[in-house]
């Protein structure tokens, strides 16, 4: 696996590269052609605490999850288990809706992001919007745990959004 740790207003040390390398390779053993994948990992200073974020963007999925703690081998200790069991959760999600769809891998484009960090209150990202349908983009909000997903419709080529509701449903937001 490829790692590409970067961190920001800390200086990140052959130390805290070493152990990073060591726990994510843990989840080698969950990914097909590992030697391909990429991780993208970001160490904050956050106050007191050291903020980790890890994103591997895979062409079936993208796994995303951070931790914030006092000691940054505690936050890569939890990051590295909440990306396991997020692999483990979503692996029987995958394979039913591979089968609902009659393909033999359900693939969800993976998103490049590339973050632009203007201020401190706004954080930008951009995306490169594949088509998918309604499904698909609700599987990939799911994943990523947000509240939202925009996504550009494989039917209409328009760009959308699909959002939780309240009352546990979802809705979706269409541009003319």
């Amino acid at each position: 696996m490829q790692l590409i740790i970067r961190g920001d207003k800390i200086e990140v040390t052959k130390a805290m590269n070493d152990y990073v390398s060591e726990k994510i390779q843990k989840l080698e053993k969950y990914l097909e052609d590992a030697n391909e994948v990429r991780a993208n990992i970001l160490i904050k200073i956050n106050g007191l605490k050291q903020k980790v974020e890890i994103t591997i963007p895979l062409k079936s999925v993208i796994l995303r999850a951070e931790a914030q703690e006092n000691d940054f081998y505690t936050a890569v200790d939890l990051i590295i288990d909440k990306l396991e069991r997020q692999i483990r959760k979503n692996k029987t999600k995958l394979a039913n809706r591979a089968m609902k769809f009659n393909k033999k891998e359900f693939i969800i484009d993976s998103i490049e992001m590339l973050e632009e960090e203007n201020d401190d209150m706004i954080r930008r990202k951009i995306i490169e919007m594949k088509p998918m349908n309604e499904e698909e983009a609700i599987l990939q909000m799911e994943l990523l745990n947000h509240q939202f997903y925009l996504y550009k419709d494989a039917t209409t080529n328009k760009p959308m959004v699909v959002y939780k509701r309240n009352d546990g449903g979802y809705g979706i937001i269409e541009t003319e």
